[in-house]
């Protein structure tokens, strides 16, 4: 078995429904969700002309090898609606593998650990709550060291449901 952490996000509809029905999902078709972290909200990140995103980062432990395990997450992506037509768009539902282990994976329809990670607050911060002194397999560096060297500025907060 093997440890991944996911980040999940959305930012169209029911944001929290969306996420709630993917861990459900993720429970049973990849495997066991070991924690969570908070859900945090953030202004969009890269079009910024679009609802505020939910995010959150879940720990999986899974059977899956990483390519199986992304094409289950892109069926559940389906699953909630998810489109693909506009790079960094709105969306129900979005799934990304951020660390396998400590595998390092560049492919063209996969790159882990994901690409641009060290360059998002949104993604670092719930990951940071999950697992501060994880080493980046490439970087080698703390996953709450490259939070405090994130470059982006948008504001991440704890979601405070109404």
């Amino acid at each position: 078995m093997s440890n991944v952490y996911l980040l999940l996000g959305s930012n169209e509809g029911n944001r929290l429904n969306w996420m709630q029905q993917a861990i459900g999902q993720l429970g049973i078709k990849s495997g066991n969700i070991l924690r969570r972290s908070a859900v945090y909200q953030t202004a969009a990140w890269g079009l910024s002309d679009q609802p505020d995103f939910l995010n959150m980062v879940v720990l999986l432990e899974t059977g899956l090898q990483p390519l199986a395990l992304l094409k289950n997450i892109q069926e559940i992506e389906q699953l909630a609606g998810r489109q693909r037509e506009i790079k960094w768009g709105q969306r129900t539902l979005d799934i990304d593998i951020l660390l396998y282990e400590d595998e390092i994976i560049n492919l063209p329809e996969l790159t882990i650990p994901h690409g641009f990670m060290q360059e998002r607050r949104f993604t670092l911060a719930p990951l940071a709550e999950l697992a501060p002194d994880l080493i980046h397999p490439t970087l080698k560096k703390s996953i709450k060291t490259l939070l405090l060297e994130c470059p982006d500025q948008l504001e991440v907060h704890t979601y405070e449901q109404q």
